[in-house]
Protein backbone atom coordinates (compact mmCIF):
# COMPACT_ATOMS: atom_id res chain seq x y z
CA UNK A 1 0.00 0.00 0.00
CA UNK A 2 1.35 3.46 -0.89
CA UNK A 3 2.25 5.57 2.13
CA UNK A 4 1.18 8.69 0.24
CA UNK A 5 -2.32 7.47 -0.53
CA UNK A 6 -4.91 9.88 0.80
CA UNK A 7 -2.24 12.44 1.63
CA UNK A 8 -4.38 15.33 0.42
CA UNK A 9 -7.67 14.02 1.70
CA UNK A 10 -9.38 15.62 4.67
CA UNK A 11 -8.42 13.65 7.82
CA UNK A 12 -12.01 13.75 8.99
CA UNK A 13 -14.74 12.87 6.47
CA UNK A 14 -17.45 15.52 6.52
CA UNK A 15 -15.24 18.30 7.86
CA UNK A 16 -16.19 21.46 6.02
CA UNK A 17 -15.98 25.23 6.29
CA UNK A 18 -19.62 25.33 7.36
CA UNK A 19 -19.07 22.81 10.16
CA UNK A 20 -16.00 24.66 11.41
CA UNK A 21 -17.87 27.98 11.44
CA UNK A 22 -20.95 26.58 13.19
CA UNK A 23 -18.77 24.91 15.81
CA UNK A 24 -16.93 28.18 16.40
CA UNK A 25 -20.22 30.07 16.81
CA UNK A 26 -21.47 27.56 19.38
CA UNK A 27 -18.19 27.82 21.28
CA UNK A 28 -18.26 31.64 21.25
CA UNK A 29 -21.90 31.60 22.42
CA UNK A 30 -20.99 29.54 25.47
CA UNK A 31 -17.47 30.72 26.29
CA UNK A 32 -17.08 34.13 24.64
CA UNK A 33 -14.90 35.27 21.78
CA UNK A 34 -11.74 35.57 23.88
CA UNK A 35 -11.83 31.80 24.33
CA UNK A 36 -12.06 31.20 20.59
CA UNK A 37 -8.87 29.84 19.06
CA UNK A 38 -8.25 27.58 16.11
CA UNK A 39 -6.86 25.02 18.54
CA UNK A 40 -10.04 25.13 20.65
CA UNK A 41 -12.26 24.67 17.61
CA UNK A 42 -10.09 21.80 16.38
CA UNK A 43 -10.38 20.16 19.77
CA UNK A 44 -14.16 20.39 19.67
CA UNK A 45 -14.15 18.80 16.25
CA UNK A 46 -11.59 16.21 17.34
CA UNK A 47 -9.18 17.01 14.55
CA UNK A 48 -5.63 18.36 14.40
CA UNK A 49 -5.51 22.17 14.30
CA UNK A 50 -3.81 22.13 10.89
CA UNK A 51 -6.86 20.36 9.48
CA UNK A 52 -8.89 23.54 9.89
CA UNK A 53 -6.61 25.46 7.55
CA UNK A 54 -7.95 23.42 4.65
CA UNK A 55 -11.20 25.34 5.17
CA UNK A 56 -10.32 28.52 7.12
CA UNK A 57 -7.39 30.81 6.35
CA UNK A 58 -6.93 32.19 9.88
CA UNK A 59 -8.82 33.47 12.92
CA UNK A 60 -9.90 36.66 11.15
CA UNK A 61 -11.31 34.64 8.28
CA UNK A 62 -13.16 32.50 10.81
CA UNK A 63 -14.68 35.53 12.53
CA UNK A 64 -15.68 37.03 9.16
CA UNK A 65 -17.50 33.79 8.35
CA UNK A 66 -19.14 33.64 11.79
CA UNK A 67 -20.46 37.18 11.43
CA UNK A 68 -21.79 36.37 7.98
CA UNK A 69 -23.79 33.48 9.42
CA UNK A 70 -25.29 35.85 11.99
CA UNK A 71 -26.32 38.32 9.31
CA UNK A 72 -28.09 35.43 7.66
CA UNK A 73 -30.19 34.98 10.82
CA UNK A 74 -31.57 38.53 10.69
CA UNK A 75 -34.95 39.05 9.01
CA UNK A 76 -34.45 40.84 5.71
CA UNK A 77 -36.71 43.82 4.92
CA UNK A 78 -38.01 42.36 1.67
CA UNK A 79 -41.39 42.05 0.01
CA UNK A 80 -44.34 44.43 -0.05
CA UNK A 81 -44.52 45.23 3.67
CA UNK A 82 -44.61 48.92 4.57
CA UNK A 83 -41.13 50.25 5.24
CA UNK A 84 -41.91 50.97 8.92
CA UNK A 85 -43.14 47.41 9.46
CA UNK A 86 -40.12 46.01 7.64
CA UNK A 87 -37.64 48.17 9.57
CA UNK A 88 -39.31 47.32 12.87
CA UNK A 89 -39.21 43.59 12.12
CA UNK A 90 -35.59 43.86 11.06
CA UNK A 91 -34.56 45.79 14.22
CA UNK A 92 -36.33 43.35 16.55
CA UNK A 93 -34.76 40.43 14.70
CA UNK A 94 -31.30 42.02 14.96
CA UNK A 95 -31.80 42.56 18.69
CA UNK A 96 -32.77 38.92 19.12
CA UNK A 97 -29.75 37.70 17.14
CA UNK A 98 -27.44 39.81 19.31
CA UNK A 99 -29.10 38.43 22.44
CA UNK A 100 -28.27 34.89 21.27
CA UNK A 101 -24.73 35.82 20.20
CA UNK A 102 -23.58 38.43 22.70
CA UNK A 103 -19.94 38.20 21.64
CA UNK A 104 -20.85 39.66 18.24
CA UNK A 105 -22.27 43.04 19.27
CA UNK A 106 -19.10 45.00 18.58
CA UNK A 107 -18.17 43.01 15.48
CA UNK A 108 -21.20 43.18 13.21
CA UNK A 109 -20.16 46.37 11.42
CA UNK A 110 -16.40 45.90 11.72
CA UNK A 111 -15.60 43.36 9.02
CA UNK A 112 -13.22 44.42 6.25
CA UNK A 113 -14.14 41.35 4.19
CA UNK A 114 -17.92 41.02 4.61
CA UNK A 115 -19.53 37.89 3.25
CA UNK A 116 -22.58 37.55 0.99
CA UNK A 117 -25.16 37.48 3.78
CA UNK A 118 -23.66 40.62 5.29
CA UNK A 119 -23.73 42.46 1.95
CA UNK A 120 -27.20 41.17 1.08
CA UNK A 121 -28.53 42.42 4.40
CA UNK A 122 -27.18 45.94 3.97
CA UNK A 123 -28.33 46.07 0.36
CA UNK A 124 -31.86 45.02 1.35
CA UNK A 125 -32.13 47.65 4.11
CA UNK A 126 -30.96 50.41 1.77
CA UNK A 127 -33.24 49.16 -0.98
CA UNK A 128 -36.29 49.14 1.27
CA UNK A 129 -35.68 52.70 2.41
CA UNK A 130 -35.01 53.90 -1.13
CA UNK A 131 -38.20 52.26 -2.44
CA UNK A 132 -40.13 54.04 0.34
CA UNK A 133 -38.94 57.39 -0.98
CA UNK A 134 -35.95 58.15 1.26
CA UNK A 135 -33.29 60.06 -0.63
CA UNK A 136 -29.71 58.86 -0.26
CA UNK A 137 -28.92 61.33 2.51
CA UNK A 138 -32.01 60.33 4.48
CA UNK A 139 -31.13 56.65 4.00
CA UNK A 140 -27.80 57.33 5.69
CA UNK A 141 -29.53 59.14 8.57
CA UNK A 142 -32.17 56.42 9.02
CA UNK A 143 -29.75 53.51 8.81
CA UNK A 144 -27.30 55.11 11.22
CA UNK A 145 -30.02 55.98 13.72
CA UNK A 146 -31.63 52.54 13.67
CA UNK A 147 -28.33 50.69 13.99
CA UNK A 148 -26.96 52.99 16.70
CA UNK A 149 -30.12 52.45 18.74
CA UNK A 150 -30.27 48.68 18.21
CA UNK A 151 -26.59 47.98 18.86
CA UNK A 152 -26.58 50.41 21.78
CA UNK A 153 -29.57 48.71 23.37
CA UNK A 154 -28.00 45.27 22.87
CA UNK A 155 -24.78 46.41 24.53
CA UNK A 156 -26.66 47.93 27.47
CA UNK A 157 -28.77 44.80 27.91
CA UNK A 158 -25.69 42.57 27.98
CA UNK A 159 -24.13 44.63 30.75
CA UNK A 160 -27.14 45.10 33.02
CA UNK A 161 -26.15 43.33 36.26
CA UNK A 162 -29.53 41.73 36.93
CA UNK A 163 -32.01 39.48 35.17
CA UNK A 164 -34.86 39.08 37.65
CA UNK A 165 -36.82 41.34 40.01
CA UNK A 166 -35.21 39.60 43.00
CA UNK A 167 -31.75 40.31 41.62
CA UNK A 168 -32.73 43.93 41.06
CA UNK A 169 -34.00 44.21 44.64
CA UNK A 170 -30.74 42.82 46.03
CA UNK A 171 -28.72 45.19 43.86
CA UNK A 172 -30.85 48.17 44.92
CA UNK A 173 -30.31 47.35 48.58
CA UNK A 174 -26.54 47.19 48.07
CA UNK A 175 -26.59 50.34 45.96
CA UNK A 176 -28.42 52.57 48.45
CA UNK A 177 -27.16 51.07 51.73
CA UNK A 178 -23.95 53.18 52.06
CA UNK A 179 -25.87 56.48 51.76
CA UNK A 180 -28.29 58.37 54.02
CA UNK A 181 -31.99 57.74 53.44
CA UNK A 182 -33.50 59.99 50.76
CA UNK A 183 -30.06 60.99 49.47
CA UNK A 184 -31.16 60.06 45.94
CA UNK A 185 -34.98 60.26 46.06
CA UNK A 186 -35.62 60.37 42.30
CA UNK A 187 -33.50 57.32 41.60
CA UNK A 188 -35.02 55.46 44.56
CA UNK A 189 -38.54 56.22 43.29
CA UNK A 190 -37.67 55.04 39.79
CA UNK A 191 -36.16 51.78 41.05
CA UNK A 192 -38.70 50.88 43.71
CA UNK A 193 -41.89 52.15 42.06
CA UNK A 194 -41.16 51.10 38.51
CA UNK A 195 -38.23 48.78 37.81
CA UNK A 196 -38.92 46.51 40.79
CA UNK A 197 -42.63 46.20 40.09
CA UNK A 198 -43.76 42.66 39.15
CA UNK A 199 -43.97 42.24 35.41
CA UNK A 200 -41.47 44.93 34.50
CA UNK A 201 -39.47 43.86 31.46
CA UNK A 202 -36.55 45.94 30.25
CA UNK A 203 -37.00 44.32 26.86
CA UNK A 204 -40.19 46.32 26.34
CA UNK A 205 -38.19 49.54 26.48
CA UNK A 206 -36.53 48.60 23.20
CA UNK A 207 -39.72 48.49 21.18
CA UNK A 208 -41.05 51.68 22.75
CA UNK A 209 -37.92 53.57 21.71
CA UNK A 210 -37.87 51.88 18.30
CA UNK A 211 -41.39 53.09 17.55
CA UNK A 212 -40.43 56.64 18.51
CA UNK A 213 -37.53 56.50 16.06
CA UNK A 214 -39.65 55.07 13.25
CA UNK A 215 -42.36 57.68 13.80
CA UNK A 216 -39.71 60.40 13.72
CA UNK A 217 -38.27 59.02 10.48
CA UNK A 218 -41.76 58.96 8.98
CA UNK A 219 -42.14 62.67 9.76
CA UNK A 220 -38.71 63.39 8.31
CA UNK A 221 -39.58 61.45 5.15
CA UNK A 222 -42.71 63.52 4.67
CA UNK A 223 -40.71 66.73 5.01
CA UNK A 224 -37.67 65.90 2.85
Amino acid sequence: MSTTAGKHEDPRPGLSRQLVVQTAIQHADSAGLDALTMRQVAGLLQVAPMSLYRHISNRDDLIDAMIDVLFGEIALPLGSAHWKTAMRTRAVSLRNVLARHRWAIGLMESRRRPGPSNLRHHDAVIGKLRSAGFDIGMVAHAYSLLDAYTYGYALTKVNIPFETTDEMAAMAQDMFEPFPANEYPNLAEFVTDHVMKPGYDYGEEFEYGLDLILNGLEEALAGQ
